[in-house]
């Protein structure tokens, strides 16, 4: 993508673990390269541990890299900015109150980020702006909605709050993590939907961190799945969905619910090895939970193999002729 609003390569994080004088790394993500398209939905897949959120951290400013730089807007990551307070890539957090304090009335803080990011507001306008961006993510009336407290919200309507806020500064792009997890199912649909409207009538851009591949499918353009830090598979959502080639999607894939099935006729391929990240040495580090792992796969990491001009894959073991 030449147009990319974000460009990120070779992102690597590693924390130290251990006492003062140990020298192991875990290596929450190594060597991540991916971009987003303005106007764009891209979902971050992956199990727990997968290193979705350190991404999202790194790119907002609140880690700095290890190694590797990204290109947001054109510009380079300063290593000691913070993008997320800057409200130049703002934050959605899995926890809503991770953004919002519980004390105050709901407009404090959007009248609040209005303040620091948006001075083309005049501070008689604030108020009119605060109410139209509640509106845009589904809260009316604006107005009454703006007079609460936090708790007088429930957890729907707070992650909703939690969008207008992040739109108050009028990103293009917003790092949305987890914001459906918390929320009875019932409910997510319409916080998704609210994803859809900021991309289609705003124009902004969102990364969504996720485990659910459900959400993925319904809300994101294209989808990329980390194991244990790195990319294992990325491609358009539609494509990896009906045509997963990495054996950790098709775990993924075959670990979702499938109502069509009877309980006896679920076939798990995981080995059950937990990946490991600390110090962890050469090969593809899915290889011990790989019912394809073959001897090339512990001893040197697989690049990436494109399969279509929208399709990629980190495998060895890669079979055009599995079945769809």
């Amino acid at each position: 993508m030449t147009d990319a609003i974000l460009k990120v390569q070779g992102l690597s994080r590693l924390f130290r673990v251990g006492g003062f004088r140990s020298s192991g790394q875990l290596h929450a993500i190594d060597e991540v390269s991916f971009e987003v398209a303005p106007g764009e939905i891209v979902a971050l897949v992956g199990e727990s541990g997968s290193g979705k959120s350190t991404i999202a951290r790194v790119l907002a400013g609140l880690y700095p890299p290890t190694a590797g730089s990204f290109l947001f807007e054109g510009k380079g990551n300063g290593r000691h900015s913070s993008r997320a307070t800057s409200g130049d890539m703002p934050m959605v957090f899995q926890d809503p109150f991770g953004s919002i304090n519980p004390v105050l009335r709901v407009g404090h803080g959007l009248m609040r980020s209005l303040k620091l990011h948006r001075p083309d507001v005049p501070k008689s306008a604030r108020f009119a702006e605060a109410v139209s961006l509640v509106e845009k993510v589904g809260l009316t009336p604006g107005a009454e909605v703006l007079r609460r407290f936090p708790h007088e919200l429930s957890g729907g309507q707070r992650q909703r709050l939690g969008f207008a806020q992040a739109l108050a500064s009028r990103p293009s792009l917003i790092l949305a993590d987890e914001p459906v997890s918390m929320l009875d199912v019932s409910i997510r649909i319409g916080l998704l939907n609210v994803m859809k409207q900021l991309r289609d009538n705003e124009g902004v851009s969102l990364l969504y961190i996720t485990h659910d591949l459900a959400s993925a499918r319904y809300v994101a353009d294209r989808m990329i799945v980390l194991y244990a830090g790195r990319i294992v598979e990325e491609g358009l959502t539609d494509e990896v969905i009906s045509s997963p080639m990495h054996p950790y999607t098709r775990l993924l894939m075959s670990s979702a619910p499938d109502p069509r099935l009877a309980p006896t006729e679920f076939k798990g391929d995981d080995l059950g090895e937990p990946p490991k990240v600390i110090d962890p040495g050469p090969g593809c580090r899915f290889a011990p939970r790989c019912p394809l792992a073959m001897d090339q796969c512990r001893v040197s990491t697989p690049a990436m193999v494109q399969l279509s001009k929208t399709h990629q894959t980190a495998c060895y073991a890669v079979k055009s002729e599995w079945p769809r």
